[in-house]
Formats: structure tokens, C-alpha cells, sequence
């Protein structure tokens, strides 16, 4: 799934207006002309806020299933007077949606406890853990903005984020990995470091006031014992376990006020191009676009989600939480951040029936399960049915290898971005095997796609062009920022605003959707247009080849040429030649690269990747340009 940045173009006309009907099942539609598609008004969309759907639909028909496991936290990793698991489990957290629902409820009363009040934004910079699950459902009862913040960012990013949206209250790990986000923030905001409790008062963050800390102590020892910041809050503290009449009514009162309308999230763009964006998302965006993804995976209460990829991003809060709860599913987070033998472990423990994941975290489980086979271990992933690989273009090598060699045999593909809450294409179990690992599937309920070109004429079926989506899932717009609203949202004669998603897009006469780039990333070659996905799709066919990207370089007699970077398969001495052989061979000469770059050889240990996945081709943009002016990674012809 993409994250895309948005590209201006001029709408000019009236749409076409040939609009097919497409099937969620079966997608049986008249054949397209025009790349103008539209999803069944069926089954109708759903009204409700988090809260009464979590109440009405999830609890009542679902509250004894399992809903909530947590491999990385103890058993009581929220104190209180008991804490019931699942029976049977003893070494890590594990809860039924009735002990889910305990723990929300306690942490809403505590939310207000601390001030949260309606419309606040509410920060969360932690990895997948089970405070951010309840975050997720116990702020939309109070009407907070959860605010997911990549916790990948510099701390220039950090305080940049925080103060773009005016986070009013910050929940965070003491530390990730490398990051020590809290010894950071001391060390930029000295203010900060020596305010009071609940009264944080720094001129960098004018509108700060609390900082709440989920000791995740497990996974590094004595972090938060050291702190030395006065204005720290221990989570412990903020959960309300005892009943508070005050507390309750406000907290009942507040979800009775709410809308479908209300603002539930704030998820950044990803920002590989600049200063990410906040994206607006209501209750109605996001509770449709979970119902809508789990009915495509089939998802039902017997259903247990492998969740790797991460909750500040739409694919692990939407794809991943939501639209496993919504049908019932439980919910499994293997570890606090990527680690492909707590996936594997998660799998077969938890008896999984999905695994979600980008190209690189599918890489990762592969390559452990080889591991592990290769060394006599018996790895049985056989109660693997389904799953979504999205969050990047996922090579249609890899998508075969998914399904034959981890048992995914539902496996969903899906296109969508942050701004449109995130899914608008996806696959289903019943779509031909071979829609599924080349295309993004058909559009999805409720939803209008079409494809332009840049004077906003759609284009005829099979043609690319910038893929513009409408429906109840777009945004309602960046926050504070109307400029870039207007140029990603256009409103056309007939009323319907449309969300320009600034990737290059094809329609089949089906209405399958292909994604062939981003518009921005289109290498034109001696005024042809040569587009790196099936470039990358060709190299990806050489099992010498683990990962690739390709890029335009400046050319003096072609404008550009086609410059790739590639990641050797271990054991692999491929050579540049190789490389462009593989290209011209199974494509044409002049989709060939001219310039390869091997990863760890020439430039780099690793290629750069956004924490959600994608990898940053404007930095490889810029790489390539420097190397190619030393005639450094030039391929003989």
C-alpha cells in the first residue's frame, strides 16, 4: 500500500459519466471502455462511532472470543486488582474482548482523569503493544485525536510533529531500539525536563501539558528508573481501575455526544519528500475501511491476525487492528518491533491464520523459516490461510512464494494511502491467482476510482495515468494546511471531491487496477515513458537478486536513463551485466539499466527505507547522481 505525497494537476470538463458497478465477491461487471469504476452500494455503510460499534457489535456478539495477544508483556502489564488471561496462557499477555473491554473502560476514566477532553491530540510514540491498543479504543470514547507519530523520527522531526498538531498530551516508551525519545527530548527542551507534573511548560511546545510513560522495561532494563525529568507520568498512574462517579459520567456522556463525523485520528504522510502532512480521519472513514478490508480477507471470530507491521502506520492501525476487530478476530502482536523469529514463533503458538507484512518483513519470515528448515526444525505453518502484503509494490515473484511456501492461500493484495482511510482496491480469495499477485484487485464498496491524464480527461481503459479516488474514505484534509488540501482534493461540477493520489495507475477492461509507479518516478527515456515497478518486477525474476529499485539518472544524449540498485540474494556474485541482461531479456534494451549499484558494494549497507517500508527513491535519486558523476556503477554494453 502506498503512502503517496500528491501531485497537482488541473481538472478541466465534466466526468465521464460511465460508471460500472463492481462486485466485493465476484466482481462480475460489464467490460470497461473508460477507466471510471465505481464499488456496489452493498452491503450500506456503517453509522456508528468506534464506541457504539465496539459496544453494540464487537463486544455483544464476540466478548468470550480472544481478542488481544501480546507475546512481548506479562500477564498484568497494566497492574490493577486481577487481570483475567485466556485460559491456559500464563507467560505473556493474552485477553478475551470482555477483559479488552475492562482495561479500556479503566483507561478512558483515567483519560479524563488527566484532562483529555474532547478535540485534545493525543501523541503516541511507542511500538505494538497493548497501551496502544487500548489508546486506540479508550481516546475515541473521549473524544481525543489519537495521534500516531513514527517513532523512527530524529528528534528535530519529533518536536516538529508535536508542534504541527499541538499535541496536548504525549505517550512514549523510554526507548526503541537506538531511540531514547525521553533522554532526547531533555536534552533539546530543558524547560521541559524541569516542569511539573501535568504542567509542562516549554516555548517549543506551547501546548504540552502531560507526558505519560509506558514502561516496556522488559525490553530495556532500567530505562525509565533513570529518567531524571520531573513532568513524567508512569502509565500505571493514569489507569482508573477503581469506580469514579464523576469520572464514568463524563466518560459516558462524552461517547453519547460524538458523531460519526468526529475526528478519531491523525496519521502523518509519510514524508519522504518533505515534512510529512497530518491526515484528518473521522470515525466513519476508518470503522467502513475496516469492515470493508476484513470482508475481503473473509475474516470471522476463529480468525487470528499475525500484526507485524507497525500501529503508527495505516496498515498496522487499519488493516491490521481494525479490520480484524470489527469481525470478531483476534489480534496477535509477536514483538514490539520487527523480529522474524517472534513472527515465526507467533505463528505457530498462536495458531495464526493471518500474517500481514511489507515485501521486507515477508523477506524476513522467508528467509527464517529457511533457517530453520535447513537446520532440521520442524516449522509448521499450515494454519496460515490469509493475510494482506501491502505498504510498498510487492514483486509478483515474492506474492507466489508467499502462497506456496507459508500457506497463503487467501493472500490479499491492496492499494490505498493514508488520506483515503487507507484501502480503495483490493483483492479477494475468488479473484484468479494470477489478478491476485499482479494487480491491487477492484475497487472497493462505496468508492469511486477513475484514471486522468494531466489536463483531467480519464483516460481509455488500459492506459496509465494519476489514479483519483472519491468516496466516504477521504480525508477531511490536512490539518491547518488549506494549500495542500486543495491541491490533493478537488471538488468536480457534480459535487464529489476527489483525492489525487499522485500514483501512476491502469485500469483493465475488468477494473482491476495496476499500479506502475509514482508519477514523480517515471523514468522518461528519450521521451519514452519507462515505469521502475516493471522494471523491478523483471530483476525480481533473477533468484540472484533479493531486492531492487530503479531510478532515473541524468543522461546527456537521453535526458534519462534507467539506474538500478540491487540487494544480492546471499550467496549470489551476480554482476552488473548479469543485471542488465536480465532487464533487456525480459523486457527491451531500452528498459535496461544503463548504471547498477549493489547495496553494501558500492554505496550504503542497506537500501533506504520509510519505517513502514517504502523505499525512498528520491535518496536514491540523489545517490545515484553523485555515483554516476564519478562514473562509479556504469554497465557495459
Amino acid at each position: 500500500m502506498r503512502l503517496a505525497s500528491t501531485v497537482r494537476f488541473r481538472t478541466r470538463g465534466r466526468i465521464d459519466a460511465r460508471v460500472f458497478s463492481v462486485s466485493v465477491h465476484h466482481h462480475k461487471l460489464t467490460r470497461l471502455s473508460q477507466s471510471l469504476v465505481q464499488g456496489p452500494q452493498e452491503p450500506p455503510l456503517d453509522h456508528r462511532t468506534f464506541t457504539e460499534y465496539f459496544t453494540q457489535e464487537i463486544l455483544f456478539k464476540h466478548g468470550d472470543r480472544p481478542g488481544l495477544i501480546c507475546r512481548a508483556e506479562k500477564p498484568r502489564a497494566h497492574g490493577g486488582p486481577s487481570s483475567k488471561n485466556l485460559g491456559g496462557v500464563s507467560t505473556h499477555l493474552a485477553w478475551d474482548f470482555e477483559e479488552f473491554e475492562r482495561h479500556i473502560d479503566a483507561l478512558a476514566r483515567g483519560l479524563v482523569g488527566l484532562g483529555v477532553r474532547k478535540g485534545d491530540r493525543v501523541g503516541v510514540v511507542m511500538g505494538n503493544n497493548s497501551s496502544y491498543a487500548m489508546l486506540q479504543w479508550a481516546l475515541s470514547r473521549v473524544g481525543g485525536i489519537l495521534v500516531t507519530i513514527n517513532p523512527a523520527y530524529r528528534i528535530e522531526e519529533l518536536i516538529s510533529t508535536l508542534r504541527i498538531v499541538g499535541v496536548k498530551h504525549l505517550f512514549a516508551v523510554p526507548r526503541i531500539r537506538t531511540s531514547s525519545y525521553l533522554e532526547m527530548l531533555a536534552s533539546k527542551l530543558p524547560d521541559l525536563k524541569n516542569s511539573a507534573r501535568g504542567e509542562i511548560q516549554d516555548p517549543n511546545l506551547p501546548e504540552l501539558r502531560n507526558l505519560i510513560v509506558v514502561d516496556n522495561q522488559d525490553a530495556y532494563r532500567g530505562e525509565l528508573t533513570k529518567l531524571d525529568m520531573k513532568p513524567v507520568i508512569d502509565w500505571r498512574e493514569v489507569i482508573m481501575w477503581r469506580e469514579d462517579t464523576r469520572e464514568s459520567t463524563i466518560v459516558r456522556d462524552t461517547a453519547a455526544s460524538l458523531t460519526k463525523d468526529d475526528l478519531v485520528n491523525m496519521q502523518f504522510t509519510s514524508g519522504t519528500t518533505g515534512m510529512p502532512k497530518a491526515v484528518q480521519l473521522t470515525h466513519h472513514n476508518l470503522l467502513n475501511n475496516g469492515i470493508s478490508i476484513g470482508r475481503c480477507m473473509r475474516l470471522t471470530n476463529k480468525d487470528v491476525v499475525c500484526n507485524v507491521p507497525p500501529l503508527f502506520h495505516c496498515f498496522g492501525l487499519v488493516l491490521g487492528n481494525l479490520a480484524a476487530w470489527v469481525h470478531g478476530a483476534a489480534i496477535v502482536y509477536p514483538s514490539e518491533v520487527f523480529h522474524a523469529p517472534s513472527i515465526v514463533n507467533a505463528v505457530m503458538e498462536e495458531k495464526c491464520t493471518a500474517l500481514h507484512g511489507v515485501p521486507t518483513h515477508f523477506l524476513g519470515v522467508l528467509s527464517e523459516v529457511d533457517k530453520r528448515r535447513k537446520e532440521g526444525e520442524n516449522v509448521d505453518m499450515r494454519t496460515l490461510r490469509t493475510g494482506i502484503a501491502a505498504g510498498t509494490s510487492t514483486p509478483i515473484g515474492l506474492m507466489k512464494q508467499l502462497i506456496s511456501e507459508l500457506n497463503l492461500r487467501d493472500l490479499t493484495n491492496a492499494y490505498g494511502m493514508t488520506e483515503t482511510s487507507p484501502v480503495s482496491f483490493q483483492t479477494t480469495p475468488d479473484d484468479p491467482i494470477i489478478k491476485r499477485v499482479e494487480t491491487c484487485g477492484k475497487v472497493s464498496p462505496h468508492v469511486k476510482a477513475k484514471v486522468i491524464d494531466p489536463n483531467g480527461n480519464i483516460v481509455p481503459v488500459g492506459k496509465p495515468g494519476e489514479l483519483c479516488v472519491a468516496g466516504y474514505l477521504v480525508q477531511k484534509g490536512y490539518w491547518k494546511d488549506e494549500e495542500q488540501t486543495n491541491i490533493a482534493m478537488k471538488k468536480d461540477e457534480e459535487g464529489t471531491v476527489w483525492m489525487h493520489t499522485g500514483d501512476e495507475g491502469v485500469l483493465d477492461e475488468d477494473g482491476y487496477l495496476s499500479i506502475v509507479g509514482r508519477i514523480k518516478d517515471i523514468i522518461i527515456r528519450g521521451g519514452e515513458n519507462l515505469f521502475p515497478i516493471q522494471i523491478e518486477n523483471t530483476l525480481h525474476t533473477n533468484p540472484d537478486i533479493r531486492e531492487s529499485a530503479a531510478v532515473s539518472v541524468p543522461d546527456k544524449v537521453f535526458g534519462e536513463v534507467v539506474g538500478a540498485w540491487i540487494v544480492r540474494a546471499p550467496g549470489s556474485s551476480i554482476t552488473r551485466e548479469d543485471v542488465r541482461r536480465t532487464v533487456a531479456e525480459g523486457m527491451n534494451p531500452q528498459n535496461a539499466p544503463s548504471w547498477v549499484w549493489f547495496v553494501g558494494e558500492d554505496f550504503s549497507s542497506e537500501l533506504p527505507k520509510t519505517a513502514s517500508g517504502k523505499i525512498m527513491k528520491h535518496v536514491l535519486r540523489k545517490w545515484s547522481k553523485e555515483l554516476a558523476e564519478k562514473g562509479i556503477g556504469a554497465v557495459s554494453t
